[in-house]
């Protein structure tokens, strides 16, 4: 299935889905997400796949939990992944602890042809070759093989039952070592809130929490290594600039609470033409209506407004975005393509890179095309989030010039070759 010879290197397909629609209704949308999930992966045949998930047994997991299993055991055996054997499973089920739970699921699978694949222990700082199909669950602050934090609860005071924060993993693979983080970013709480300023008080927060794992992944206590953050960033578009923009010559109504004062709704109406109402605004409520804007040209004309990132301009790396927002979709098991009246569509749904990671990426000098950054499912209802992947080949040889960065993995797969080196040497010189 994997490693075809026109392209050479290591195919890797890291995916980031917000899942939590798909338990809150598994019998209407998890064989349409399971179906579009596995076309990605015939499509791009990946020697190495990662899968992170958020929101991972919906709003609430205690009653989810027999979705969860089925779903686990349908990704590890069904026929479509059954060349992958091996893999790892780490899901934060610890839902009582609201200290610890995030929610987080992730996802590993290596294909059979993939030799010498070693993960990280943190706790032994070593790595260890990975064989089998492994299920961590529960409890992960006590697995040795990830990194695991929430976000401390005064980072998002508004939000008194938080999930969000963050999971480390490390790999070498084709003697390259990088770190893989599935992150879950705030949300904003307010539509009304995000567009009183720009750049909105919740982007302050997600710069923060963002900074955070950052400064995390590359602090003392580890070897620097590459690394991709790919979740839920819970980005949005700025909200003012984009009101302003969408509503140019429309007039504003105010509509306030009668017992608070507090303003509860601005209703934006065309200046003629009957005044009709082009956009309502609330808490949890953004009616446009025109809802095409979002997806014309895959919505690229809004891009100017997606300013989050640019922060991290210097620390994060994305490839050219060229898909419409990947979030708030209708969770109508039979509208793959409308969003919902709640939020301004966004690109919510990420994969970033570092510099170093960039260079990974195998630059094709032929006319394939051997890295694709797109979304899963576009004309199919996946829950409220599409599935934004990341397709690339890491090209023979990438890691050699980094060997110095890890070392330790280098050092496993090269003692390797010295024993297979020295055993044939004693083979020709034999009798």
């Amino acid at each position: 299935m994997a490693g075809k010879a026109a392209a050479p290197g290591t195919a890797v397909l890291l995916v980031t889905a917000n899942v939590g629609s798909l338990f809150d209704d598994p019998e209407n949308l998890q064989k349409n997400w399971l179906r579009e999930f596995y076309q990605v992966v015939h499509t791009h045949k990946p020697h190495f796949m990662a899968l992170h998930c958020q929101e991972f047994g919906g709003k609430n997991y205690e009653t989810s939990m027999s979705h969860v299993d089925k779903f686990v055991k349908e990704l590890l055996s069904s026929d479509a992944m059954k060349e992958y054997n091996r893999a790892r499973v780490y899901l934060d089920e610890n839902f009582k602890s609201q200290e610890h739970f995030t929610a987080l699921g992730s996802f590993y699978f290596l294909h059979e042809s993939l030799k010498n694949i070693y993960q990280f222990d943190f706790k032994a700082k070593k790595y260890k070759k990975v064989t089998g199909k492994e299920i961590y669950s529960d409890t992960l602050e006590s697995t040795p093989m990830l990194e695991k934090e929430k976000f401390p609860q005064d980072y998002f005071p508004e939000c008194k039952w938080s999930r969000k924060g963050f999971v480390r993993t490390r790999w070498c693979v084709a003697d390259c070592a990088f770190d893989l983080v599935n992150i879950h970013l705030f949300h904003d709480a307010s539509n009304l809130v995000a567009w009183e300023t720009s750049p909105s008080v919740y982007s302050g927060i997600r710069h923060k929490a963002l900074g955070y794992v950052l400064d995390r992944i590359i602090d003392q206590r580890f070897e620097k290594v590459s690394y991709f953050v790919f979740g839920d960033f819970n980005f949005r578009l700025d909200s003012k600039s984009v009101v302003e923009t969408l509503c140019t010559q429309a007039t504003m109504q105010t509509v306030r609470a009668a017992d608070t004062n507090e303003v509860v709704k601005l209703i934006f109406r065309e200046s003629d033409n009957d005044r009709k109402v082009m956009l309502q605004l609330e808490k949890k409520v953004f009616h446009y209506f025109n809802q095409e804007v979002f997806r014309d040209n895959n919505g690229t004309a809004l891009l100017e407004f997606d300013k989050e990132l640019s922060v991290f301009k210097d620390r994060l790396y994305e490839l050219d975005i060229s898909f419409p927002p990947s979030y708030p979709y209708s969770e109508d098991s039979g509208q793959g393509r409308q969003y919902m009246n709640t939020r301004c569509p966004a690109w919510c749904d990420r994969v970033l890179m570092s510099p170093s990671a960039r260079e990974l990426i195998l630059k094709s000098e032929s006319e394939e095309k051997v890295v694709t950054y797109d979304h899963i499912g576009p004309n199919v209802c996946m829950g409220d989030h599409k599935p934004v992947f990341l397709a690339f080949r890491i090209a023979p040889g990438a890691g050699k010039p980094h060997a110095h960065v890890h070392k330790c993995c280098v050092r496993a797969v090269t003692c390797g070759k010295r024993w297979q080196r020295q055993q044939r040497a004693l083979r020709e010189t034999s009798p």
